[in-house]
C-alpha cells in the first residue's frame, strides 16, 4: 500500500508493507516530518488520525469491497474533502493556512 502526499507542488510517497502496526506509525511520522520540512505542522490537521482511518478504508477495498472507504467518505473528516476514486484509491484534500493545497492519497496494493 502506498501513501501519496502533496503540499503544493512538492510530493512524497511512503510505502506501507503492513498497514496494521508499527509500519503505519512510521509512515505517519514520515508524513508529519515532510510537512515540517516546509514549516507546516500537519499535526494541527489531525493527520495522525486521518491516515490510519484512510488506510483502514482502503484495506477493506483490497478484499474487493469498497464499503469501508465509501462509508468514510460519507462520514467525512474535519475540513478535508474526501473522495473515493475507482480502483480503491481514497483521497483527502484541503487548503493549508498559507493557501497551498494539501492532499493525501492512499493506494491499495492488490495481490
Amino acid at each position: 500500500m502506498d501513501i501519496g502526499i502533496s503540499i503544493g507542488k512538492e510530493s512524497l510517497t511512503v510505502n506501507v508493507g503492513n498497514p496494521h502496526g508499527a509500519e503505519l506509525s512510521h509512515a505517519v511520522k514520515s508524513v508529519v516530518d515532510f510537512g515540517m520540512k516546509f514549516g507546516i505542522d500537519l499535526a494541527k490537521l489531525d493527520i495522525k488520525v486521518l491516515i490510519p482511518k484512510m488506510v483502514r478504508g482502503v484495506a477493506g477495498c483490497e478484499g474487493g469491497c469498497p464499503s469501508d472507504a465509501r462509508n468514510f467518505v460519507r462520514e467525512g473528516f474535519g475540513g478535508f474533502k474526501l473522495s473515493y476514486i475507482e480502483g480503491g484509491i481514497l483521497s483527502a484534500a484541503c487548503t493549508l493556512e498559507d493557501g497551498r493545497p494539501f492532499s493525501v492519497k492512499i493506494f491499495p496494493e492488490f495481490d
